[in-house]
């Protein structure tokens, strides 16, 4: 058997979270070589590199895949909000299992469905991590009431924004996946208003990281960091470069570092060339081919339309394997179908729609 002695040096993976608006992702940006995953559209104002949001829980996986590839040429992949991605994993499980809601499966089997999927999705970031590119997700906070069972009594703390009831565990499962918990907030100090000091109010209002355990917050590191620091990367920059320990505390808050211009992108990538801060754009194909490519008419469902272009499905493709499996008849317009029936179906199982595609192009047999 082989041993590895000492540390073992690898991407890390990182979530930071806390309230709405403290500053999560200007601060993921200045980590080294960064591309957005945006799925709640809040880095319009970031002049950062960025893959259009995604419009279902398939989109998202194929994104991840995308980055995963691209080692020589990010070096950080942030998802902004891991919250907001647990939706989509929600709606997803719904659509695929015909359900209205999470919560209509009975006995909590909607949350088993949906910390499996979670996990597989954990699993693929992982993957990014093997390939030498850090994972940082960021999440908002919420406050819950929390009762500990050796104590009497109960504290208000703040916990990741994730499985609101009490039956799912896809928070606990991101704080299990990740090397790092960073907790960020405002530091707010108590000011005596009376000379005997029994009234106060709070003054300030510092951007603060917390970095360890505390029962009013979850926070982790392994990695040494003080228990807080200010909202600077300069605190945090020396896991990433591969030095030892952290720089001393700069006098002056550190400018953000400047963004790198990445190597040009293979023509073979799929989600098209990103550059400083503009949206993603689909690669230049010769005018041959675009006379070629698919017409996709209006009216069709954003999640089922990014498929079809990324995989240059036309609406006939679609409704040939629809009425081949006698769920619509042939002339019906995929903007007609059932709602229901584009997310559970042809969006839910689309890798095995887009095979009977294939194989209707190869006269195949229709299994």
């Amino acid at each position: 058997m082989q041993v590895i002695s000492g540390k073992v040096e690898k991407a890390k993976k990182v979530v930071l979270y806390g309230p709405e608006g403290i500053g999560k992702s200007s601060l993921a940006a200045q980590f080294p070589l960064p591309v957005f995953i945006d799925t709640e559209g809040s880095t319009t104002e970031l002049e950062v590199d960025r893959l259009p949001k995604p419009t279902s829980w398939t989109i998202l996986k194929q994104q991840v895949e995308w980055v995963k590839q691209q080692a020589g040429r990010y070096r950080t992949l942030i998802i902004d909000t891991i919250d907001w991605a647990e939706m989509l994993c929600n709606e997803n499980v719904c659509a695929v299992h015909q359900k209205n809601g999470i919560e209509d499966f009975g006995y909590g089997k909607g949350y088993v469905y949906s910390e499996e999927e979670f996990g597989r999705f954990l699993n693929l970031l992982s993957d990014v991590i093997e390939s030498g590119i850090n994972v940082v997700l960021n999440a908002h906070a919420t406050i819950v009431k929390f009762e500990q069972p050796d104590e009497m009594g109960a504290y208000d703390r703040y916990q990741l924004k994730l499985g609101k009831k009490t039956g799912s565990r896809t928070a606990a499962l991101v704080k299990e996946w990740a090397d790092m918990v960073l907790f960020i907030n405002y530091k707010t100090f108590s000011v005596a208003t009376d000379k005997e000091g029994k009234k106060n109010k709070g003054q300030g209002g510092t951007r603060t990281v917390y970095a360890t355990h505390h029962p009013a917050w979850d926070a982790k590191n392994r990695h040494g960091l003080p228990d807080e620091f200010p909202l600077d990367y300069s605190y945090i920059a020396h896991i990433f470069n591969g030095s030892s320990k952290a720089p001393p505390a700069p006098a002056t808050p550190a400018a953000p570092p400047r963004a790198v211009d990445p190597p040009p992108q293979p023509a073979q990538q799929a989600w098209g060339q990103m550059t400083g801060g503009e949206q993603l754009a689909q690669e230049q194909q010769p005018s041959a081919e675009d006379a070629l490519k698919p017409h996709i008419p209006d009216g069709i469902p954003p999640s089922l339309r990014d498929l079809m272009v990324q995989h240059q499905v036309s609406e006939n493709e679609i409704q040939i394997v629809v009425s081949k499996r006698g769920y619509y008849p042939m002339d019906t317009p995929i903007a007609n179908y059932d709602a229901d029936f584009v997310a559970g179906v042809l969006v839910g199982a689309w890798q095995q729609v887009f095979e009977m595609v294939q194989a209707t192009r190869n006269d195949m047999p229709f299994n």
